[in-house]
Parts: structure tokens; C-alpha cells; sequence
């Protein structure tokens, strides 16, 4: 029997093409955040390895690929920030300031 889910388009998104809609999506499926249980490991086009937390929509099953900045953002998530954007705007989501022993861990 096929997944509902099976018929979804896929889209891998790094932190630079996150959107609000997507962040909201993000912080409602995930308020205290994510963790190791909520991460998928796949490999890309190119056989690099990606981790990435799992959002869907009614037609779209969005892979958000992990990273520092990733984490702060959702925790410091609050939806008035954006609302003078577009909910498909990129450049919406400003980057964050993260601690220098953060950004060694980022996957970026």
C-alpha cells in the first residue's frame, strides 16, 4: 500500500532559501526544537551525506538541511518579526549572530 506521502514533491532547503513559511512550519512541528530522532540522513545528487529535520505541506515535503544557524533561528522564532515579508520571501530570514564554538559545528 503507497504512503500518502509518497506523491509529495521534495524540496531540500538550506538556510539560506529558508522562508518564513517554512520557519513557521518548523517551529509549530518542532516548539522545543528538534532533536536526533527528528533528523533524516540522506545522500544528494552530488553522494554528499545531508541531516535534515522534515516539514510537509499539503503538497510538499520540505527537507530542511540542519545547522547552528538552523537551531538559533527556531529558538529565537517569534512571527511578528516577519510580517512586513512575504511568507516566500529568503530574505526574510536574516542569519544569525551564533557563538564562535556554534559556527564550527555548522553544516552549512
Amino acid at each position: 500500500m503507497k504512503n500518502k506521502n509518497d506523491n509529495l514533491k521534495r524540496v531540500i532547503v538550506d538556510f539560506k532559501k529558508l522562508t518564513p513559511e517554512i520557519l513557521a512550519l518548523l517551529v509549530e512541528k518542532y516548539p522545543d526544537g528538534y532533536d536526533d530522532d527528528h533528523i533524516v540522513t540522506f545522500k544528494n545528487a552530488k553522494n554528499e551525506l545531508i541531516e535534515a529535520v522534515e516539514v510537509l505541506t499539503a503538497d510538499t515535503k520540505y527537507l530542511v538541511k540542519v545547522s547552528a544557524k538552523l537551531e538559533v533561528t527556531m529558538e529565537n522564532y517569534d512571527e511578528d518579526d516577519y510580517e512586513d515579508f512575504a511568507a516566500n520571501d529568503p530574505e526574510a530570514v536574516p542569519d544569525p549572530e551564533i557563538a564562535e564554538e556554534d559556527a564550527s559545528n555548522d553544516l552549512d
